[in-house]
């Protein structure tokens, strides 16, 4: 293999890169009518976890693309620089492990009822709330896919591009 032709990514991987958006979609979308339905001072809260999420779930895009592997053209002074691959594979890496133990704490906490079944708002004033049923939690579902995913995408990059090296 020519080291200087970066391989293609597996289909696998680019349908796996482009699920995380859609599995991030669901709770982005009720987030954000939720913060214009509650109307309170943290509805900014909602609104900013949606943007985030849903650019974090698009960064995974970059793994299968090329623009994932250099910076763009239009950032000053360091536009077309490769960015280096071993620090993208161990982000997503790590990102991809927080996000399945987020979801395993989630659950076994749903399932055992290991910390009070109230949950506290993220402001002083905020009153406490009663955890959501499964008529919110089906939005959240898919967010369980999320974590493997982006491994899985990370190991089709690093097998494409650091180990190609």
């Amino acid at each position: 293999m020519d080291v200087g032709i970066p391989e293609s990514p597996s289909r696998w991987a680019l349908g796996a890169a482009y699920a995380v958006p859609l599995c991030v979609l669901p709770s982005a979308i009720w987030r954000l009518y939720a913060a214009t339905e509650e109307g309170s001072d943290t509805s900014w809260y909602l609104v900013f976890l949606s943007v985030l999420s849903m650019a974090l779930a698009l960064l995974t895009l970059g793994l299968v693309h090329d623009w994932g592997q250099r910076v763009p053209h239009w950032v000053p002074r360091f536009g077309g620089t490769p960015i280096p691959a071993r620090p993208v594979v161990f982000a997503a890496v790590i990102g991809g492990s927080l996000l399945v133990a987020l979801c395993v704490y989630v659950i076994v906490n749903q399932t055992f009822h290991l910390v009070g079944r109230a949950w506290v708002g993220i402001g002083h004033e905020e009153p406490t709330r009663e955890a959501p049923g499964w008529d919110v939690m089906r939005y959240y579902l898919p967010l369980v896919a999320w974590g493997p995913l982006v491994i899985a995408v990370a190991a089709d990059y690093r097998r494409r591009v650091v180990l190609r090296c």
